[in-house]
């Protein structure tokens, strides 16, 4: 089964985008999960680079799979992230990699577009985690233009993001390999040094295994 951008997204027909491309393909999650997880390429970098806070040298190592339609991720990072990033990632004791993981077509194309901004990606990521129940069902493409206008785009570079399928290609390609080889099936997934946490996890919880490591 796959889900396409057509399905989600038909206003692009009226608007002059093609369907075909972007969005299509979304694997169903947890179809070709492997047997058991091999950790041995986590710290390799994807195909879209990495989006870092914190020292690069910094002893502990978080690593966050996300979807950013995801309610349990949105309050991660707007509730617990700004904790940990004053308490550890400031300090130089941890650093976060963040890796988008989209659970449907609407968290994919917000995907593209924060990888589409560029130097205002993390502003992107925070923007669309605030307007999160706004963009995520409904008038999906209108509410996201809305957004990605704010950060600088135009329809046409709007359009031009969303239609990229060498940018889906590569979103996607991340989703599969932290499904198929790290077992990640429920968003957030943390990786703290390795060690897999799955769902929500407390600023406290994550506080005391970040201690216990540094």
């Amino acid at each position: 089964m796959k889900i396409t951008r057509r399905e989600i997204f038909p206003v692009f027909a009226a608007g002059g985008v093609t369907a075909a491309g972007a969005l299509s393909g979304i694997p169903v999650l947890g179809s070709q999960i492997a047997n058991a997880a091999d950790l041995s390429t986590l710290m390799d970098e994807g195909p879209l680079g990495e989006h870092v806070v914190g020292d690069p040298n910094a002893p502990v190592t978080i690593i966050e799979y996300a979807s950013m339609t995801c309610p349990h991720c949105r309050s991660f990072h707007k509730e617990i992230y700004p904790v940990i990033k004053e308490k550890y990632l400031d300090t130089g004791k941890a650093k976060l990699y963040f890796r988008s993981f989209p659970f449907d077509p609407a968290a994919a194309a917000a995907t593209m577009l924060a990888e589409c901004s560029g130097d205002k990606y993390f502003s992107m990521v925070d923007i669309l985690y605030e307007k999160q129940s706004t963009w995520s069902r409904g008038k999906v493409v209108d509410e996201l233009l809305k957004i990605a206008k704010l950060a600088g785009f135009t329809q046409e570079s709007f359009n031009a993001c969303l239609k990229n399928q060498e940018l889906l290609d590569n979103v996607l390609s991340i989703q599969k390999k932290a499904a198929e080889v790290y077992e990640v099936n429920a968003t957030p997934t943390f990786f703290i040094n390795g060690t897999k946490y799955s769902g929500d996890m407390s600023a406290e919880a994550m506080g005391e295994v970040i201690d216990s490591l540094v």
